[in-house]
């Protein structure tokens, strides 16, 4: 009975698996000629950008070129591992392990199965494979372990990756002289070997290129408000350093105490910044509110003049209203 299972499964993966790759390599076939087509298309249009002068959309579109030449070359190998392995069917149905010559071909397409979804037909071959196999198998070629076997043009190409500077100044030249764009490269290339800035820790130079002075971090002393202006709290330890100091040979002066104005150091006889302030300020408000006054007074006037025409209008009106009647 185990016989006749084996033989049944054995038939079962050689036609599955003739299947599925036979049908890889139709879709990689058609992926590539389709990609042929947009590739050209793509290398074109930087061709004409580079001549324009718009260097700038050119070195973005470079990249989707780079991506597409890379996709290229792991097509290429992996249709040729469909290939290999679609001729070594009898062989892998015969042997319970995979053999060493076949090896690195089945984990390359074990590797490529989920990072190439447009071939759906690999997910199939790769659970194929793993149903012979074993689960240990699928992860160590998934999973690049070193006895894995995988190919490097697959490894370096499939991956989605940023492209290097070198890399897309090479695709750039080549693509001028393969359509004879008269193109200086020297602005491009210091703009690929420009540093740019990390922004994450804050800028650290204006607009204009200065850098930015920080300005050296002081203690700041609490302030209290008084009505001659605003004072700051000197600590008892310092009133205190102060009244040990000893009297200067010149005399004592008076101490002015918070309401007193304070003299500024240029002119002593002059009165200190806060109080000109607070004084025009006063001055300010007092104008404010003598116009207030003036305006009421004014608008009263005006209504004690109104209510004046409107009594004497009333009169007249009476008056005349009467000598009607007597008539």
């Amino acid at each position: 009975m185990s016989l006749l299972n084996q033989l049944f499964n054995r038939g079962v993966f050689g036609a599955k698996c003739k299947t599925c790759l036979s049908l890889a390599i139709s879709r990689i076939k058609l992926r590539q000629n389709h990609r042929d087509l947009q590739l050209k298309r793509m290398r074109k249009e930087i061709a004409e950008f580079l001549l324009a002068g718009q260097e700038a959309i050119a070195r973005i579109r470079v990249e989707h070129v780079i991506r597409e030449q890379n996709l290229q070359l792991a097509y290429d190998a992996l249709r040729l591992f469909c290939e290999f392995v679609l001729a070594r069917v009898p062989v892998l149905e015969t042997q319970r392990e995979c053999p060493g010559e076949v090896q690195a071909a089945v984990a390359s397409l074990i590797f490529a199965a989920p990072r190439c979804s447009d071939v759906p037909d690999l997910l199939q071959v790769k659970n194929l494979f793993g149903t012979k196999y074993g689960k240990e198998f699928l992860i160590a070629g998934s999973e690049l372990r070193p006895d894995s076997g995988v190919n490097r043009i697959l490894i370096e190409n499939l991956p989605v990756k940023i492209p290097s500077a070198e890399e897309k100044l090479g695709v750039l030249k080549d693509i001028a002289q393969e359509y004879n764009v008269r193109w200086d490269s020297s602005n491009t290339q210091a703009e690929f070997s420009k540093k740019h800035e990390d922004l994450l820790g804050g800028s650290k130079q204006m607009c204009d290129g200065t850098e930015v002075l920080q300005a050296p971090t002081k203690p700041i002393s609490p302030k209290i408000s008084t009505s001659n202006g605003v004072h700051p709290i000197v600590p008892a330890s310092s009133k205190a350093s102060e009244s040990r100091q000893p009297p200067s040979p010149m005399g004592t002066k008076p101490r002015l105490g918070n309401n007193e104005a304070k003299l500024s150091p240029g002119n002593p006889n002059a009165p200190a910044a806060t109080d000109v302030k607070n004084k025009s300020t006063s001055q300010q408000s007092s104008d404010v509110l003598e116009k207030a006054r003036a305006a009421m007074a004014s608008a009263q006037r005006a209504a004690a003049a109104a209510r004046a025409a409107a009594e004497l209008v009333n009169v007249q009106f009476g008056s005349l209203k009467v000598k009607g009647q007597s008539s």
